[in-house]
């Protein structure tokens, strides 16, 4: 049974509590976890407040913060078979993803670590001779980082590396459901050289930790990624600090085919987007929205590609796709699609859960043309596709905003205006033409609507973690003159 521990204040710690962390694969305890709670909380954020104002970072250079993120870099890259290994273990991530993540990570760290010294200020042009006005970009204060079970170094680093280029500190909570890698994360920041307090890493349940966390007088901003309903708590308790925040809430995502796309490559690309992660990502591409003169022939072509998948323990470098993180999630994704069978949806493969231990459930295609299907409202977060047809232009693009969420979307066809209409046209922060699931530390990413607001990736997350100041400097040496005296 490995134990771990939280990281606060340059220390490691043991929470006011402790519980047992399950192995997807296996539905057993493996990990001993700390659970933090309101002591531990206060205990983080007073340490960030303290590093951010008064400790020795406050006093490095942008440049120096950079080189420390740089060194962290290169930690996460050295380790990122022990991390990924972890990833799996507490997730059920299948290895061969957790490990090409995770060496991905680092890059976004090498990223901020290069904008650290260009978040600028600027002289303003103001209309008054004897003033000269600049802008500084400060660092917001304390920030909370609130980060769900699957993909959680990812997910992290996106916070994580531009909170820290913008010089915040903060205190970052671990998914109780899966913590393992970001607690073993904390000992590559202390290794890295942070001062104590800038990164403090917790884990805990939600009434107990989270919501001490996001309602703390003493945070400033507080980015979540997660789901709507915990996300609406957040912006509950922000109302007692005023903090701002940042939401990435998932979605339900369109994935639109056209009969000239080439359909080999589309089909490649809808597996990927449905059953990669075993279709536990916030961009999973889960209704399929196909033209109808192509629909039996699609159908059948993803069919044969999802019965072959190897599902299998997410340890094993030839496992496809591996079990669900948690036995809530199974029930979840069970229940969903024996209430859209009821509806009238049409079980084209897979839709049974698997008997034997671990949270597996396999690949799974709902044919949901002409009804009202739950499947296409409701978010499985599991490896489970929905499928409509269409007939014109306009009802792809009419099935594709059917939605309340707006984080993600694809096209595939041939047409270039074709695609130049839908991009402008789909309402969601993403839209990918011809790909699916492309993600860099350059480009942002992000939703409207359910699928929240705010940005990460890019120089505008950095911007994000930072607040204006306004400077004025007189620069006339004649005295003010008395305001009361006529003249």
């Amino acid at each position: 049974m490995q134990r771990f521990q939280c990281y606060i204040d340059g220390e490691f710690l043991d929470g006011e509590a402790r519980y047992r962390s399950i192995d997807p694969a296996t539905g057993k305890d493996w990990a001993d976890m700390p659970e933090a709670r309101e002591g531990d909380v206060d205990r983080a954020v007073n340490a960030a407040e303290k590093a951010l104002y008064e400790g020795p970072w406050s006093k490095l250079t942008a440049t120096q913060r950079g080189k420390l993120l740089y060194k962290l870099a290169d930690l996460v890259a050295a380790n990122a078979q022990k991390l990924a290994e972890l990833e799996t273990r507490d997730t059920g991530k299948i290895i061969r993803e957790t490990s090409a993540q995770i060496a991905y990570v680092a890059d976004y760290y090498r990223y901020y670590a290069g904008i650290a010294d260009k978040i600028e200020g600027s002289y303003l042009p103001i209309d008054k001779p004897d003033m000269d006005v600049w802008l500084r970009r400060e660092p917001i204060g304390v920030v909370a980082m609130v980060v769900p079970w699957n993909s959680q170094l990812f997910l992290s680093a996106v916070k994580i590396g531009p909170a820290l280029a913008a010089g915040c500190t903060m205190v970052v909570k671990a998914s109780e459901d899966g913590p393992a890698p970001l607690l073993e994360f904390a000992r590559l920041v202390h290794e890295a050289g942070f001062p104590a307090g800038v990164v403090n890493i917790i884990t805990g349940f939600g009434a107990s930790c989270g919501a001490a966390l996001s309602r703390h007088p003493k945070i400033a901003h507080v980015a979540f990624t997660g789901g709507p309903e915990t996300a609406r708590h957040i912006v509950r308790n922000s109302a007692e600090n005023l903090a701002s925040t940042s939401l990435e809430l998932g979605g339900k995502s369109p994935f639109i085919v056209f009969a000239d796309a080439d359909l080999e490559s589309a089909a490649n690309a809808q597996v990927a987007g449905i059953f990669a992660a075993t279709g536990q990502s916030c961009v999973a591409g889960s209704r399929l929205i196909v033209e109808r003169s192509i629909k039996d022939r699609f159908l059948n072509l993803l069919k044969d590609k999802a019965e072959a998948i190897r599902v299998g323990t997410p340890l094993d470098m030839a496992t496809e796709v591996g079990p669900l993180a948690t036995k809530r999630q199974q029930d979840h994704v069970a229940a969903l699609i024996h209430k859209s069978v009821q509806s009238g949806a049409r079980i084209v493969t897979g839709g049974q859960m698997p008997e034997g231990e671990g949270f597996y459930f396999p690949p799974t295609i709902l044919d949901c043309d002409g009804v009202a299907s739950p499947s296409l409202a409701e978010e499985f977060f599991g490896p489970v596709l929905s499928v409509v047809a269409f007939d014109t232009e306009a009802d792809a693009l009419r099935l594709a905003n059917d939605t309340r969420y707006g984080l993600a979307s694809g096209v595939f066809t041939q047409n270039l205006t074709r695609a130049h209409r839908l991009m402008k046209g789909i309402r969601a922060g993403i839209v990918w033409v011809n790909t699916y699931r492309a993600v860099s530390p350059i480009a942002p990413f992000g939703g409207f609507g359910l699928s929240g607001h705010g940005r990460e990736g890019g120089l505008a997350a950095a911007l994000d973690y930072t607040r204006t100041k306004t400077i004025w400097l007189r620069t006339s040496d004649d005295p003010i003159p008395d305001p009361f005296v006529m003249r």
